[in-house]
């Protein structure tokens, strides 16, 4: 006599393969979250809308492209480089800013992972679209495989939510140590007036620069101004740009060692006076 079919069975079937697809969504909706917030640069302006941009393209893109970018730029061989900005096609005429976090792994361990991870994909693929295919779930039989088969799978969903999970915690640590970097002192002096933790100065981005540029654009007499004038106006505009800060003695070093300017000395009313000019 034919074993009596039970319904609850199925129900069981039912709900297990429920808890693997909320599971696997899970995992999708924090890879998302990662890769859109992982690797961004552009104009310093603009980084607030190209990160809005980065969160609606990774909203479409399936497990399997999320997956692909995940192993193009975030876990990644070590000592891969892949800069963020093309240099090329940096503007030259406003500050730009990239910034990008990865795990870098030895190539047997990213192959390792690689690969679990793509089966991962494959997995939801079967459950998705196959598994009826697979077990007849309406004899016991068919319904007791699957049952065994989606433990099995929940077991590796869930680790792989775990390691992914683990990724991401880095990642915001990570993310955190870089803000409160950017908002020290040392950051400011790097970015904003090209001075670095060595003390060195780069001088085509020296904030005390495009300051005496400004005072030459404001108060210029045919392209030239007194260096006194120049420094009265900086105290009063930009008091915090002086030549100490680069490791310069006096305004004069300032002038001639960015090589911005033109530096010349006038006799005026019996005395020697300074005037300086742009180069370009």
């Amino acid at each position: 006599m034919d074993e009596i079919f039970r319904p609850e069975a199925q129900h069981e079937v039912q709900r297990q393969l429920g808890r693997c697809l909320v599971r696997l969504q899970q995992y999708e909706r924090l890879l998302k979250v990662m890769l859109s917030h992982h690797r961004l640069g552009g104009a310093a302006e603009d980084l607030q809308a190209l990160q809005a941009e980065n969160v609606v393209r990774f909203s479409n893109k399936t497990l399997g492209q999320l997956v692909d970018v995940l192993f193009d730029t975030f876990a990644v061989a070590e000592g891969t480089d892949r800069p963020v900005l093309d240099d090329s096609k940096v503007p030259l005429d406003k500050v730009s800013m990239s910034f990008q976090f990865q795990m870098q792994m030895e190539e047997a361990r990213l192959a390792a992972v690689k690969a679990a991870i793509e089966e991962l994909v494959r997995m939801r693929n079967e459950l998705v679209h196959h598994f009826i295919e697979r077990f007849a779930i309406w004899t016991n039989e068919g319904c007791a495989a699957a049952l065994e088969h989606l433990s099995a799978c929940y077991a590796r969903i869930d680790q792989h939510v775990l390691e992914l999970r683990e990724w991401a915690e880095h990642m915001d640590k990570a993310r955190a140590m870089a803000a409160a970097f950017a908002q020290s002192p040392t950051f400011h002096d790097m970015v904003v007036d090209g001075i670095a933790p060595d003390g060195s100065v780069d001088w085509a981005w020296a904030g005390i620069v495009r300051a005496l540029k400004d005072a030459l654009e404001r108060n210029a007499t045919d392209g030239w101004l007194r260096l006194e004038d120049a420094k009265s106006w900086m105290a009063q505009h930009h008091p915090e740009q002086t030549p100490e800060r680069y490791q310069c003695r006096t305004w004069a070093q300032v002038l001639n060692d960015s090589r911005a300017f033109r530096l010349e000395y006038r006799h005026e009313g019996g005395r020697r006076v300074a005037r300086f000019s742009s180069k370009g």
